[in-house]
């Protein structure tokens, strides 16, 4: 039998990942980092695309229904978000004091966040392949979430390296890519596995649609948590279904929260407030 051994951080963040669920309207994505500050999550996360860069001609002018249009191409440009929507979404975390960054698809995307001076970066599934975008992410030197969907040792071997060679901090983020995600599939061992295997730290990113899995995954030491958030999962949209709305969100947190509290420290001595209790009820010390 394998054992891993647990350790903990000082404190497991939580990301609180708007995606694209804000379906291309800015006041939805303020009400999303709106939930977000009020259940206490310490980063708010989107996503930033170059249309033509990720999609192909042939992709983009295929039918497709959606609230902007007929086409793939109205789809995806629908649910995007240019200068103006994000020196607005900047000014407004700012304003109500939340941290917020952006996972970048291509490498057009990570220019373009550059001018917000981004405290995080994100490499999502899909691009950790994508062995010119890792450098150039990693060229950036800052911290940095990998995930670790859709992978084989051999490709997180590869990812680790570049970033290790650019001497680029970072947190490894297991990860399941299905939306969402079956509770037999999700293998929150593997968070140990990967801290022992890369000496580093592990988050988790999950699609489940429960909070308690991603609670769960701070028990294995995770020192971060990433989860999709939405209004309504009811919503238009590929990600709403896996992810959680207000109420467990704050739920996810507040149980987060309380299990670092409750790890405490070792000790090996009464506490002062034990001490009358003890002489209360250990009555044949009394005698």
């Amino acid at each position: 039998m394998s054992f891993y051994k647990l350790s903990f951080p000082k404190k497991c963040e939580i990301i609180a990942e708007i995606g694209i669920n804000h379906n291309g309207d800015l006041e939805i994505a303020k009400q999303l980092i709106d939930v977000a500050k009020r259940c206490g999550c310490d980063y708010v996360k989107f996503q930033k695309r170059d249309i033509d860069t990720v999609y192909t001609k042939e992709f983009l002018m295929e039918k497709r229904d959606s609230p902007w249009g007929t086409t793939q191409r109205e789809q995806k440009e629908g649910l995007e978000f240019d200068n103006d929507e994000y020196d607005k979404i900047d000014e407004y975390c700012k304003r109500i004091n939340i941290k917020w960054f952006a996972s970048a698809w291509d490498i057009e995307s990570l220019n373009f966040l550059d001018k917000y001076k981004p405290v995080k970066q994100k490499v999502a599934s899909a691009m950790i392949t994508h062995d010119k975008f890792l450098n150039e992410v990693a060229e950036r030197k800052v911290h940095t979430f990998i995930s670790t969907g859709m992978t084989n040792p051999k490709i997180i071997d590869n990812a680790v390296n570049i970033f290790k060679k650019k001497s680029c901090n970072f947190t490894l983020m297991h990860s399941v890519s299905t939306y969402p995600c079956k509770a037999e599939n999700l293998n929150l061992k593997n968070i140990l596995y990967l801290r022992e295997k890369y000496n580093c730290d592990v988050g988790y990113s999950g699609h489940e649609s429960s909070p308690g899995p991603s609670a769960f995954a701070a028990a294995f030491g995770a020192s971060c948590i990433e989860r999709h958030i939405t209004l309504d999962r009811t919503m238009y949209g590929s990600d709403q279904a896996a992810s959680l709305e207000e109420r467990g969100l704050k739920i996810l947190v507040d149980m987060v929260k309380l299990f670092n509290e409750s790890l405490g420290d070792i000790r090996t001595d009464l506490y002062s407030e034990e001490i009358p209790i003890a002489k209360k009820l250990r009555y044949w010390e009394n005698k």
